[in-house]
Protein backbone atom coordinates (compact mmCIF):
# COMPACT_ATOMS: atom_id res chain seq x y z
CA UNK A 1 0.00 0.00 0.00
CA UNK A 2 2.88 2.42 0.90
CA UNK A 3 4.43 2.23 -2.70
CA UNK A 4 1.44 3.03 -4.78
CA UNK A 5 0.81 5.99 -2.92
CA UNK A 6 4.10 7.15 -3.23
CA UNK A 7 4.29 6.63 -7.20
CA UNK A 8 1.14 8.23 -7.46
CA UNK A 9 2.48 11.72 -4.73
CA UNK A 10 5.25 11.55 -6.69
CA UNK A 11 3.49 11.61 -10.38
CA UNK A 12 1.27 14.37 -8.62
CA UNK A 13 4.54 16.67 -7.16
CA UNK A 14 6.47 16.03 -10.79
CA UNK A 15 3.08 17.40 -12.61
CA UNK A 16 2.90 20.79 -10.39
CA UNK A 17 7.02 20.97 -10.35
CA UNK A 18 6.60 21.51 -14.34
CA UNK A 19 3.93 23.03 -14.18
CA UNK A 20 5.35 26.04 -11.41
CA UNK A 21 8.81 25.90 -13.91
CA UNK A 22 6.47 26.82 -16.84
CA UNK A 23 4.52 29.44 -15.04
CA UNK A 24 7.46 31.06 -13.44
CA UNK A 25 10.02 31.23 -16.50
CA UNK A 26 7.19 31.25 -19.47
CA UNK A 27 7.65 35.17 -19.01
CA UNK A 28 11.71 34.91 -19.41
CA UNK A 29 11.20 33.78 -23.02
CA UNK A 30 11.81 36.37 -25.27
CA UNK A 31 10.00 35.35 -28.58
CA UNK A 32 9.00 31.93 -30.02
CA UNK A 33 11.88 30.52 -31.90
CA UNK A 34 12.40 26.79 -32.71
CA UNK A 35 13.89 26.17 -29.39
CA UNK A 36 10.31 26.29 -27.63
CA UNK A 37 8.97 23.24 -29.69
CA UNK A 38 11.86 20.90 -29.46
CA UNK A 39 11.76 21.59 -25.50
CA UNK A 40 7.92 20.93 -25.34
CA UNK A 41 8.49 17.65 -27.06
CA UNK A 42 11.40 16.78 -25.10
CA UNK A 43 9.56 17.65 -22.32
CA UNK A 44 7.01 15.58 -23.24
CA UNK A 45 9.00 12.68 -23.63
CA UNK A 46 10.65 12.92 -20.34
CA UNK A 47 6.74 12.96 -18.84
CA UNK A 48 5.93 9.74 -20.13
CA UNK A 49 8.84 8.12 -19.33
CA UNK A 50 8.65 9.07 -15.70
CA UNK A 51 4.88 8.61 -15.79
CA UNK A 52 5.69 5.35 -17.36
CA UNK A 53 7.86 4.40 -14.71
CA UNK A 54 6.03 5.81 -11.92
CA UNK A 55 2.44 3.43 -12.87
CA UNK A 56 3.96 0.59 -14.92
CA UNK A 57 7.29 -0.70 -13.75
CA UNK A 58 6.50 -2.53 -10.85
CA UNK A 59 3.29 -4.14 -12.27
CA UNK A 60 4.95 -5.03 -15.13
CA UNK A 61 7.81 -6.75 -12.85
CA UNK A 62 5.13 -8.74 -10.36
CA UNK A 63 3.54 -9.76 -14.19
CA UNK A 64 6.85 -10.92 -15.25
CA UNK A 65 6.65 -12.90 -11.80
CA UNK A 66 3.35 -14.45 -12.70
CA UNK A 67 1.75 -12.40 -9.73
CA UNK A 68 -1.13 -10.82 -11.84
CA UNK A 69 -3.24 -9.77 -8.82
CA UNK A 70 -0.82 -7.92 -6.83
CA UNK A 71 0.41 -6.42 -10.61
CA UNK A 72 -3.40 -5.54 -10.95
CA UNK A 73 -3.97 -4.37 -7.29
CA UNK A 74 -0.78 -2.32 -7.76
CA UNK A 75 -1.56 -0.65 -10.42
CA UNK A 76 -4.96 0.13 -9.33
CA UNK A 77 -3.97 1.59 -6.29
CA UNK A 78 -1.29 3.80 -7.96
CA UNK A 79 -4.40 4.96 -10.29
CA UNK A 80 -6.60 5.40 -7.46
CA UNK A 81 -4.40 7.34 -5.36
CA UNK A 82 -3.48 9.37 -8.44
CA UNK A 83 -7.34 10.30 -9.44
CA UNK A 84 -7.77 11.53 -5.33
CA UNK A 85 -4.99 14.07 -5.44
CA UNK A 86 -6.59 15.35 -9.33
CA UNK A 87 -9.53 15.45 -7.50
CA UNK A 88 -8.10 17.70 -4.49
CA UNK A 89 -6.67 19.89 -7.31
CA UNK A 90 -9.76 20.56 -8.76
CA UNK A 91 -11.40 21.13 -5.38
CA UNK A 92 -8.64 23.44 -4.72
CA UNK A 93 -9.02 25.34 -8.56
CA UNK A 94 -12.82 25.28 -7.69
CA UNK A 95 -12.93 26.97 -4.48
CA UNK A 96 -9.89 29.19 -5.17
CA UNK A 97 -11.81 31.15 -8.35
CA UNK A 98 -14.17 32.15 -5.66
Amino acid sequence: MKKPFLYALVAAVYIMFIVLSITTLGPAIPEPNIIIPIGMLSLLVLSVAVMAFLFFFEPVQLLIEKRQKEALATFSKTVGFFVCFVAIFVIILFFSNK
